[in-house]
């Protein structure tokens, strides 16, 4: 009788009945992020923040040196949680409770975990929404990223009965008191000429809507190019011949990207816009795929004071983005459909998330 215990089959990530509420992942191949990562990133972006760019400027404001982006690292660290959470994923949600907690450098060496904190399987009984509370640290064991997101996962073996639905309770923004700004930073002599824009957190107002104006087409190339970047392997954005079989015909693209090009494109009109301090909620409203064109605006949602600061303040702000149509040409992220409100089919992301920016 042959007793050899089965192999685990490569490659096969967890279905959405391999999930139990409060599973931990301690997720694989910890990611060094160097200078070269970095220099990739604005190539596949066009990113131009100030911080991200150029290490004189950094350090004046009190960084030992340059930043990795803020989004950068949230991809790489996200990319560590997808072949654990979401290999098998039909799509990415949505996000809630995203905080930076401290500042990421090059050669950084970054490693995440995930705890399953909700599932809740579809009526249909072929796939289920997974809730992950993730969190990255570097090499010092200091926590400096962590996030909830919920994705929805094809389900293997129907004939396995549903979990017990658990939907955790997500908060709708991260309280300004809960935003990390490190004490050494200082930007009372900030100077306008190194981003080329006057316009300070005192210039904003809560209700006001900027009309980003320039447009990005990203191609397969790109986006498959930066989803390596970012390690992240859900078969969704690589396998074309199995996407052909899929509603969508094609592979999509990964929602994250699509979050970076929108905040790239943001720098007209929020040059100042300087770091990311949380990412209070975001959903992928439609699929993107290699081809489509972007355009972005942003509304300010709430202005906000730093506790015990002078010399920076917080924005609350809401990015939407769309594909292939400008940004001045549509007033609304829904319309009516059989009754209901539902997302414009040209809006593919909705992202509520907040700015730390330079006070005069």
């Amino acid at each position: 009788m042959n007793t050899q215990a089965k192999k685990p089959e490569p490659g096969r990530g967890n279905f959405f009945e391999d999930f139990r509420l409060g599973q931990i992942f301690h997720h694989a191949t910890p990611r060094t992020i160097n200078e070269g990562d970095c220099s990739l990133y604005i190539a596949l972006t066009g990113s131009r923040h100030v911080l991200h760019c150029a290490q004189p400027v950094a350090h004046a404001i009190g960084y030992p040196g340059n930043t990795v982006d803020d989004l950068l690292a949230f991809h790489i660290a996200f990319g560590k949680t997808v072949p654990d959470i979401s290999v098998n994923a039909i799509a990415n949600l949505g996000y809630a409770d995203i905080r930076f907690l401290k500042p990421v450098y090059p050669g950084d060496t970054l490693h995440t975990s995930s705890t399953v904190i909700g599932l809740k399987q579809n009526s249909n009984g072929n796939s289920g929404v997974v809730y992950v509370h993730s969190v990255s640290q570097n090499q010092n064991l200091q926590p400096v990223i962590e996030w909830k997101r919920w994705v929805m996962v094809h389900k293997k073996d129907l004939a396995q009965p549903a979990p017990d639905t658990v939907i955790p309770e997500l908060p709708p923004k991260v309280l300004v008191q809960n935003l990390c700004v490190p004490d050494f930073l200082d930007f009372s002599n900030f100077e306008t000429a190194l981003t080329g824009s006057q316009m300070l957190w005192d210039d904003y107002t809560p209700g006001e809507r900027i009309n980003h104006p320039a447009g990005m087409t990203v191609d397969d190339s790109d986006h498959t190019l930066a989803t390596k970047l970012y390690q992240n392997n859900a078969r969704l954005h690589f396998d074309e011949k199995m996407m052909k079989d899929t509603q969508f015909g094609r592979r999509l693209m990964y929602g994250g990207h699509v979050i970076s090009i929108c905040r790239a494109l943001s720098y007209d009109g929020l040059e100042n816009a300087l770091c990311i301090a949380a990412i209070n909620a975001g959903t992928h409203c439609n699929p993107s795929f290699g081809g489509d064109t972007f355009y972005t605006w942003t509304e300010v949602l709430e202005h906000w004071e730093l506790p015990g600061r002078k010399d920076l303040g917080a924005l609350r702000l809401r990015m939407v983005g769309l594909k292939n149509i400008p940004a001045s040409t549509l007033q609304n992220t829904h319309i009516e459909q059989n009754g209901k409100q539902v997302y414009h089919p040209n809006v593919v992301l909705d992202l509520d998330y907040t700015i730390l920016i330079p006070r005069r």
